[in-house]
């Protein structure tokens, strides 16, 4: 595997547990989180030139970081813990329509 993808998913499952923490500590609840990664997916839709310059796999590609802290935030507010395969298998089989 490249290393690059290993620091990768390093820095997701970092950004998990602050997103985590943010909403244990009540500053944001899960339906805030969830709606800054909504919007951020949103725009990277939205952005004419990502859109017409970008294939559809690219695209992809950048909304995977946005998509994978959207399942951890929901899975972590039910109580579940996740392992990063375990949501990195989710967002790729559920490409969610923004």
């Amino acid at each position: 595997m490249n290393t690059a993808n290993l620091q990768l998913e390093g820095l997701y499952a970092a950004v998990a547990a602050l997103t985590s923490a943010l909403r244990d500590k009540g500053l944001l609840s899960e339906g805030e989180i969830e709606e800054a990664l909504k919007r951020a997916e949103q725009q990277i839709g939205s952005d004419p030139r990502r859109t017409t310059a970008l294939s559809n796999a690219h695209l992809d590609a950048i909304r995977f970081p946005l998509r994978f802290l959207r399942h951890a935030n929901e899975t972590s507010a039910q109580g579940h813990a996740f392992s990063f395969a375990e949501l990195a298998t989710k967002v790729g089989r559920v490409k969610e329509q923004v």
